[in-house]
C-alpha cells in the first residue's frame, strides 16, 4: 500500500522527492502516513479535499480487496515534530523554530517607544 501511495503523490506533486510514506501498524489495521514539501500540501489535499477523499478512497479499495483496513494520513512536519515531541515524553516543549515571545514588560517598552515618537 505504501508504494501506491507514493506513486500516486509523486504524481501530483511540484517536489516528488520530497514525498515521504510510512506506515505504522495500528489495531484496527495499518495507518499510511504522508508527508509532502509545505508547498505541495495544497495540491494533496485539493480543493475542499477532494484530491485526499479520492487517494483515500483508491486505496482504501485496495485493501479491501486484500482484506485489510488500511488509513491515510496526511501530516504536515509540524505535525510530525509534535509527534517526535511527545515520542520523547516532552509534549510541551517549543518547536525550535517556534518566533520568540514578548513579556509584558517588553511589550509596554514597545509601545512607551511608539508612543514617545
Amino acid at each position: 500500500m505504501t508504494k501506491l501511495v507514493e506513486t500516486i503523490a509523486k504524481s501530483l506533486v511540484d517536489h516528488p522527492d520530497q514525498v515521504v510514506v510510512t506506515e505504522e501498524p495500528d489495531n484496527q489495521g495499518s495507518v499510511l502516513q504522508l508527508q509532502v514539501a509545505g508547498s505541495d500540501m495544497g495540491k494533496v489535499i485539493g480543493k475542499q479535499g477532494r484530491i485526499a477523499k479520492a487517494l483515500r478512497t483508491v486505496v482504501k479499495a485496495a485493501a479491501t480487496k486484500q482484506k485489510k483496513k488500511v488509513i491515510v494520513e496526511i501530516v504536515s512536519e509540524e505535525e510530525l515534530a509534535q509527534a517526535a515531541r511527545e515520542a520523547e515524553g516532552n509534549p510541551d516543549a517549543e518547536p525550535e523554530t517556534a518566533p520568540a515571545e514578548f513579556s509584558e514588560e517588553s511589550a509596554q517598552e514597545v509601545s512607551e517607544e511608539e508612543d514617545a515618537e
